[in-house]
């Protein structure tokens, strides 16, 4: 063979070469971007399922509320009840 036929299957070699690295780059990318694309769905739903801070703050405020008027509602039962006691004591 002679030097030209060697330079030739070292420039198609080398062409082969950074073919396939350019083709298994390609695909890295694609893949990293596929990858990001369900990174940002997943970050998506999670936003979606998960309750806020501001969301729990008003549903305790709510809770609050109820559990107030409900001890509210039992005071004035108690104080009725000792009241009708007193009256029973001094009748």
């Amino acid at each position: 063979m002679t030097e030209s036929t060697y330079l030739w299957l070292w420039n198609v070699g080398l062409a082969v070469l950074i073919a396939i690295i350019g083709f298994w780059a390609r695909e890295k990318v694609t893949e990293l971007h596929r990858i990001g694309i369900l990174l940002n769905k997943t970050r998506e739903e999670v936003a979606r399922e998960n309750v806020t801070q501001a969301e729990i703050d008003k549903l305790m405020e709510h809770i609050d509320a109820r559990f107030n008027k409900l001890e509210g509602k039992i005071d004035l039962l108690i104080q009725g009840k000792v009241s009708a006691q007193r009256q029973r004591k001094t009748a």
